[in-house]
C-alpha cells in the first residue's frame, strides 16, 4: 500500500519510502539477533526498521526457537509520515517507539544527557541536504561531530553518518543509503574539501566496513544510483584497514515506473557481501593504502569496472 502511495507521489515519495529491495539487502546484511536494539534516525514510514524485524523472524523460524523480537526505535520530522510509520508498525503487528522531531538538531533518544546507543542503525537520510550550516554543527552538545573530523560543508550526508556512528554501541553496525557523490566528492581535486576531510577521517578511524553501489533509477526522488555505506565500530582483526566493495550496478530488472532488484539478485548481493567474496567485475577488497592513492574516493565504481562500458 505504501509503495503504491509512493508511486503516485512522484518526487516527494523519496522522503518516506526506500525501495523494498534496498531495505531487504540492508536488513539481511545487518542480520539483527533477538532482543537487539535497532534505530533509524530519519525513519520515514519505518520500512527499514520493519524489514530488520522481518528478516530476524525469517531467521528464527528456520531455527524453530522461541525468541524475543528486536526492539525498534525511529525518529521522523514530518507529522504525516510519523503517523504513517506508526500505522505501518501496527499493520505488521510490531512494537516500536517512533518519536517526532528534527533528529539533526534535537535527537530524542538520549540517556542522561548523552546520545542513546544501539546495536544496529539503518537509515536513508535525505540526500544532499543543504539546510544545516556550521552553526548547527557547532551547537551540538552531544559530541556527534568530533573536532578532528571537521564538519562536512554545505551538504549534510556525512553529517548524518557522523550522527549514526555516534549512535552505535561499541560493537554496533550500521547501513546507510547515500548519494554516490558522498563517496567521491572532493577527491582528485587540488583544493581541500570539507566533505573529503570527513570521509578521510572515517577511513583513518577504520569505521567503514564496506560499500555497495546500487543500480540507477531505483529511488523515487531521483534516477541517480545511490550507495549503501556499512559502518562497523568493531571490525574483526582480519578486516582491519580494508573495505569490501561491491558494484551491483547491473543487478536490476526494468520496471514501471522504476527499476527494481529481483529476488535472486537481492540474495546474490547480500550473500556475496556477507561472505566478503571477491568476484571479478563485481566485488573486491581494497586496502587503506589503495584508498589513499585514490585520494579517499570510496565509490565501488572507481575500483570495479563492470564489463560493459556505461552508456
Amino acid at each position: 500500500l505504501i509503495r503504491k502511495f509512493a508511486e503516485g507521489s512522484g518526487q516527494s515519495a523519496g522522503e518516506f519510502y526506500t525501495p523494498g529491495e534496498v531495505g531487504l539487502i540492508m536488513a539481511r546484511i545487518m542480520d539483527a539477533d533477538p532482543g537487539m536494539e535497532v534505530y533509524d534516525p530519519c525513519c520515514g514510514s519505518a520500512g527499514l526498521l520493519i524489514k530488520c524485524e522481518l528478516v530476524l523472524q525469517e531467521k528464527m523460524k528456520r531455527s524453530r526457537t522461541v525468541f524475543a523480537p528486536a526492539r525498534l526505535y525511529g525518529q521522523e520530522n514530518e507529522p504525516g509520515t510519523w503517523a504513517m510509520a506508526n500505522m505501518n508498525m501496527i499493520i505488521h503487528d510490531m512494537e516500536g517507539q517512533i518519536e517526532i522531531g528534527d533528529t539533526f538538531r534535537k535527537p530524542k533518544f538520549r540517556q542522561a544527557n548523552r546520545l542513546q546507543t544501539f546495536d544496529r542503525v539503518v537509515a536513508n537520510p535525505m540526500w544532499n541536504q543543504t539546510e544545516f550550516k556550521e552553526k548547527d554543527y557547532d551547537a551540538d552538545e552531544l559530541g556527534r561531530f568530533p573536532k578532528g573530523a571537521g564538519f562536512p560543508g554545505s551538504k549534510a550526508d556525512w553529517g548524518w553518518v557522523q550522527h549514526i556512528i555516534a549512535s552505535l554501541k561499541p560493537n554496533g553496525r550500521a547501513a546507510v543509503v547515500l548519494d554516490t557523490g558522498a563517496a567521491s566528492r572532493g577527491s582528485g581535486n587540488a583544493n581541500t574539501s570539507k566533505e573529503k576531510d570527513v570521509r578521510r577521517w572515517f577511513v583513518e578511524q577504520d569505521l567503514i566496513e564496506g560499500i555497495i553501489y546500487l543500480p540507477e533509477n531505483l529511488f523515487y526522488n531521483t534516477s541517480a544510483p545511490g550507495i549503501i555505506l556499512f559502518l562497523n565500530r568493531a571490525k574483526p582483526k582480519n578486516w582491519k584497514n580494508h573495505l569490501f566493495l561491491l558494484n551491483a550496478s547491473r543487478e536490476f530488472a526494468k520496471g514501471d515506473p522504476k527499476n527494481y532488484i529481483p529476488e535472486e539478485a537481492i540474495a546474490r548481493i547480500a550473500d556475496t557481501y556477507k561472505a566478503r567474496r571477491e568476484v571479478e567485475n563485481y566485488s573486491c577488497i581494497v586496502s587503506r593504502e589503495e584508498i589513499e592513492k585514490k585520494d579517499f574516493n570510496i565509490s565501488p565504481s572507481r575500483y570495479i569496472h563492470t564489463r560493459e562500458a556505461d552508456e
